[in-house]
Order: C-alpha cells, then structure tokens, then sequence
C-alpha cells in the first residue's frame, strides 16, 4: 500500500461498567459494521486499521496492531479479530486520557503518512483516571488526529456532554450516542459510514 487515504485506531472501553455481555454486543456490533459494504468499499484498498482496548492506569493493551486493508480479505480478516477480542485488560476504572496516549503511540509507529488519522472512542463512562482525556486531545489535534466519539448512554445519559468538551477534537470532530448495547451495531456502523466518506478538511 503506497497511498494511505485513512489510519483509523478503534480504542474500546473495557473497564468495570462494562460488561461481560455488553462487551461481546461491542465486538460483534463493531465486526458486523465493518463488514457493512459501504463501510467495507470505503476501507478496502487505502486504510491502516489498529485496534486498542483500554480501561484504567496501565491498562492499555493493542489487540491488533497496524492492518493494512488491501483486499476484502484483509478487512474480513480485521473484522473477524474485533468479533473475537479477547478482554486482556483489567476491568477497572475509565481512563480515556491514558487510552488516547495509547492511540497517539500507535500512530508514531504507524507506517506512512496517512491523508487522514482517527481514533474512534467507543466507551459507556466518563474519564475518571489517570491524566486528563482534554490534554492529550489537544496534542493529537495539533498532529492533524482527528478523535470521534460514540457514547453509550444506558449509565450516563449525559456523556454525550462529557465527550464533546473533554474528548472529541480535530478535523470533522464528532460524536454519536446510541441509548443501549442493542442499538450499538447500527450507531458504529452509521458512525463508521459517516467516517469513510469524510473529506479532507
């Protein structure tokens, strides 16, 4: 792959409010919107594709790193990896700052300039650990890493608030919310849809 269009980190909550049903409605729901053809024809044959789970403090574990979707079978390989996650980190507090730094490493490493670098939030919870999420924002957002967000709002109704002051930030910044696990799939796909079509800004 010489041209990147898109690097994208999927960062997923795996802390303590989460769980261990909800975390398997998050695996499928994010594998079967990757698998949706629009989503699927925006990725094929120009984007990186990293996945990071996260909960607390020193609890950031990149699941799958740096994927280059060349082919379909590249990204159905990728979507297969996020049906089947495994919960590797421990099911403890909410530290999206700590998540963010894990995501802004990754793309130090990612290999080649990408037009476009995004890191999708996915989380039900407030940041309520380790160095605040607005100050690794704000060092992402001068990197030209735009972060979107998708809220589930089943504990929290207002966290929609929350990730737009503290979280969200960059080029075409922003966040979706779906009201439970069960509406996540069509929330992440749309989210990702929307995403794939961007352009530049």
């Amino acid at each position: 792959m010489d041209h990147i269009e898109l690097a994208m980190v999927l960062a997923v909550d795996g802390s303590a409010s989460v769980t261990y049903d909800e975390f398997g409605l998050i695996a499928g729901g994010m594998a079967n919107a990757l698998r949706d053809p629009a989503v699927a024809a925006g990725l094929t044959g120009r984007s990186l594709l990293a996945l990071l789970l996260w909960s607390g403090t020193g609890q950031q574990d990149i699941i799958t790193g740096w994927t280059a979707i060349s082919t379909a079978a590249d990204l159905a390989a990728f979507a297969d990896g996020v049906d089947n996650m495994p919960r590797t980190v421990k099911a403890g507090n909410t530290a999206i700052g700590e998540a963010l730094l894990a995501a802004l490493t990754l793309f130090a490493r990612a290999p080649g300039i990408p037009d476009r670098s995004i890191v999708d939030v996915i989380g039900d919870g407030r940041s309520n650990d380790g160095i605040a999420p607005g100050l690794v924002r704000d060092r992402m957002v001068s990197a030209d890493i735009t972060i979107n967000g998708l809220c589930i709002l089943h504990e929290e109704p207002d966290l929609l608030t929350s990730y737009t002051n503290d979280v969200i930030g960059g080029p075409g910044a922003f966040a979706v919310t779906c009201r439970d696990y069960r509406d996540f799939a069509e929330a992440m796909r749309q989210k990702l849809t929307r995403e794939v079509k961007s352009p530049i800004v």
